[in-house]
């Protein structure tokens, strides 16, 4: 496979490979305004976080132990870097975009649907899908495709939990997740650069493995809006795009789902997408990754552990090609 490569020789993809460079050029607007200076009472970021909050009863303590289980021992990431450095096309394509425009999503009042093939289907509102089981914090760390990674303490319980609830039928070999779809709350969803709503899905195996984390909060908190509030999909053996965020429905069905990456680029973005150093994205290779805040923007100093460093899904996928099942 060929792999471009950077002057000096960091296989690095370049910014123009990841966005379309019409979204790369509406950016640069953004960025002069914000090199202009700050607005009355604090810069916009400030001013995002304070709408969202406002919004969200966020900066609320989420009462969650930490799972000794899951608690590695790395550097955290600071929770700044976690809250203004994310993938949300929702709400822009830029890393930055999100924690700038999500103060318009109003995760209060939300509930969830759990449809399909199962016996017990079900609408829950946040409230009582938070206390299906006891919120537990744990450490994971989260992978991103175009090669950068972080360590964040998530708040919620194994997706499992849910599962058992509403008793799947046997016709049900996959969960898909829906995600919100209103431009009202939403201006990304007016960009054309995806199907909406975004949908994601797993197998059901894969569902039911502890890992698999359904997610209400971040750092003892509830989540903050560009992080997916009010309740996500936290997946740390796969690349993040996975992990499906503000979800509105959960439908448990017999075939593939087809999933927002997998449509778009399917010789990019399998349906599968478990971090895998062995398999390169076709524009860069993932062999290695860096971690945000850490030595700088362009190091990249870190090798790519498979399944992100948690080996114990590895039986999920026994006997598979994992190169053709990418």
């Amino acid at each position: 496979m060929l792999i471009k490569r950077s002057p000096n020789g960091i296989d690095l993809p370049f910014p123009s490979e990841i966005t379309p460079q019409a979204v790369f050029e509406s950016r640069r607007d953004f960025i002069r305004k914000m090199a202009l200076g700050s607005i009355a009472g604090g810069s916009l970021f400030e001013m995002a976080s304070r709408q969202a909050f406002a919004q969200n009863p966020a900066s609320q303590k989420l009462a969650a132990a930490t799972n000794p289980a899951y608690a590695l021992i790395e550097k955290k990431t600071a929770y700044k870097d976690a809250t203004t450095y994310n993938n949300f096309y929702e709400f822009g394509t830029d890393k930055a975009d999100p924690a700038v425009t999500a103060h318009s999503l109003k995760p209060r009042p939300w509930t969830v649907s759990i449809e399909g093939e199962v016996k017990k289907p079900m609408t829950l509102d946040l409230d009582s899908l938070m206390k299906l089981a006891a919120l537990e914090e744990r450490i994971y760390r989260l992978r991103c495709v175009e090669g950068w990674s972080m360590v964040i303490p998530w708040v919620g319980y194994s997706l499992s939990n849910l599962i058992k609830k509403v008793e799947p039928t046997g016709n049900a070999r996959y969960i898909e997740f829906i995600t919100l779809d209103d431009k009202k709350q939403m201006p990304g969803l007016r960009s054309p650069v995806l199907e909406w709503p975004y949908v994601e899905g797993l197998r059901l195996d894969e569902a039911n493995h502890p890992l698999a984390l359904l997610t209400f909060g971040m750092y003892g908190e509830v989540l903050p809006n560009q992080n997916g509030a009010p309740v996500r999909m936290v997946l740390p053996w796969k690349y993040g795009f996975k992990s499906a965020k503000s979800i509105v429905k959960i439908r448990f069905v017999k075939d593939q789902p087809r999933t927002a990456w997998n449509i778009a680029a399917p010789s990019e973005y399998g349906f599968y997408s478990n971090v895998n150093p062995e398999v390169d994205h076709p524009r860069w290779s993932q062999a290695s990754e860096r971690r945000i805040g850490e030595d700088g923007f362009l190091a990249r100093k870190r090798k790519t552990l498979m399944f992100n460093g948690y080996s114990e899904v590895a039986s999920l996928y026994a006997g598979m090609d994992l190169k053709k099942f990418y």
